[in-house]
């Protein structure tokens, strides 16, 4: 008998202890920060196109297999530093290929810089001895950002959603691509995802006009932000049997590479052979506390779209707004009629709670005049993008939803070229092409070819229960 009332206990233990964890880790982020003109006042759009080349020159990295071949090629070439950030690392074999890349560049003096958002960090990397083979180097530094920490739920929404790679003041890569199998080489046919990045080449390294200083103050803003802790830099870590296993193998596996792929090791590679030429280059982020944010990346992006003469494409692998985002597309579509939103039908993303509440908000996004267009490819599509008129291409982390617009950092690139915004419009329109097209009155127009994904009953009640249950919390999704 006298064991009831102590099972009681237990359970009101658990249940405060869950209350405590999802009230906390919710509650400060329920409401929606405003911008404010002093965000605003000193936005621009005209510093977005200069007419004339600079000394940057960019390519598009559209597939898996040429985001894993530029890393290999670029980061080989370091010979001072190199900067990583990434919102999801995982021990994968695309990674083993970067980190042993990066382990020989080390041992040559180059010094490295990594940075991995908490989430990852704890998930991914602790216990993991491949991780610490380079965080227990002399020349690598790895830093978390916001490291997760249950006991303070306050700070675990807040999460760092960048990914770029800068060498040197040689180039820098961009984009939406995370570090793992799932975005980079072509080692797994399963969980795949099709994405996109822009690397950027400098023709005049020690130019003070490159984008990539731009890219490296932003990285240094972060990287030494109270919430970027140490993760196990310890050289004594080296000492580990396991570790130095790990270490053997990563110097193995370079070699292997060297031997395997000796064309992305040529130093006579010519960058400006395969990349074009480009005008402004600009970096467009939001603020990078771990608390709720102003919407900046949205509104800023918002704004120059509204500059545009003639049309503007928008992909987005999923679309979650709340009233004063489709408020602003409203007005978006009044100032330039030509625009359309590409993205992930429900039955091909992989994102079941936006797909959730996409479905459950999706005649507020119909409602704003953008034409929606639905992909049904058979793979998701992970590319964050936009094309203004013919001359800006808009690459970069930047979902349009609630997180991404109030509590993620984030980044995009806003670059000026005919050339490049050509290429980009070519994948735009195949994605569009196997397209369903969403009509005013949510039905759907669909090609010929388009064969669309059975989703069984039990997931569609889900998405629909899901979708409701979240509505409280839609500024996490």
């Amino acid at each position: 008998m006298k064991q009831k009332p102590l099972i009681k206990v237990i359970i009101c233990i658990i249940l405060g202890a869950l209350l405590y964890l999802i009230v906390g880790s919710t509650a400060p982020f329920l409401h929606f920060p405003e911008i404010t003109s002093e965000t605003m006042a000193d936005f621009d759009t005209a510093a977005f196109r200069r007419g004339v080349p600079g000394v940057d020159r960019a390519a598009i990295l559209e597939t898996n297999e040429s985001a894993w071949e530029e890393r290999i090629r670029l980061l080989s070439k370091a010979q001072k530093r190199v900067i990583l950030s990434t919102f999801d690392m995982r021990p994968d074999e695309s990674t083993k290929d970067i980190l042993a890349i990066l382990l020989a560049r080390a041992e040559k003096g180059v010094q490295v810089r990594i940075l991995v958002d908490g989430f990852s960090g704890a998930i991914r990397m602790e216990g993991q001895e491949l991780f610490y083979a380079l965080s227990s180097h002399p020349n690598v530094e790895i830093r978390i950002y916001n490291p997760l920490n249950p006991l303070l739920p306050w700070k675990l929404q807040g999460r760092m959603h960048d990914k770029y790679v800068i060498v040197d003041d040689r180039a820098y890569i961009l984009g939406g691509r995370n570090t793992f199998d799932y975005f980079i080489g072509n080692y797994t046919d399963k969980n795949v995802s099709r994405d996109r990045e822009v690397l950027i080449f400098n023709t005049e390294p020690g130019s003070g006009e490159t984008s990539i200083h731009e890219l490296a103050a932003y990285f240094e803003s972060v990287w030494n932000l109270e919430v970027c802790k140490p993760f196990h830099n310890t050289e004594g870590l080296a000492e580990k049997a396991k570790v130095r296993e790990q270490r053997t193998m990563l110097a193995a596996r370079y070699e292997q590479l060297l031997n395997d792929y000796p064309q992305l090791f040529d130093e006579s590679w010519d960058y400006q052979e395969h990349t074009y030429a480009a005008g402004s280059i600009h970096l467009i982020s939001n603020p990078t506390e771990i608390y709720a944010k102003e919407p900046v990346v949205f509104c800023k992006l918002t704004e120059l779209m509204k500059g545009a003469r003639e049309r503007i494409i928008i992909q987005s692998p999923y679309v979650v707004c709340n009233d004063y985002m489709c408020e602003q597309l409203s007005l978006l579509k009044e100032a330039v009629p030509n625009t359309r939103i590409l993205l992930n039908s429900v039955e091909n993303g992989d994102n079941f709670v936006a797909s959730s509440d996409y479905i459950r908000n999706k005649k507020k996004i119909i409602a704003t005049g953008i034409p929606l267009y639905e992909y049904d490819g058979g793979i998701s599509n992970h590319g964050k993008s936009i094309l203004i008129d013919d001359d800006l291409s808009i690459i970069g982390s930047y979902n349009m939803d609630l997180r991404s617009s109030y509590l993620d950092t984030e980044l995009m690139l806003v670059i000026e070229s005919k050339e490049l915004s050509q290429e980009l419009e070519g994948y735009m329109n195949e994605m569009a092409a196997d397209s369903r097209m969403v009509l005013p009155d949510g039905s759907y127009e669909v090609p010929d070819h388009i064969t669309v994904e059975k989703v069984p009953l039990w997931k569609r009640m889900a998405w629909g229960i899901v979708g409701f249950l979240l509505q409280p919390f839609r500024m996490l999704i």
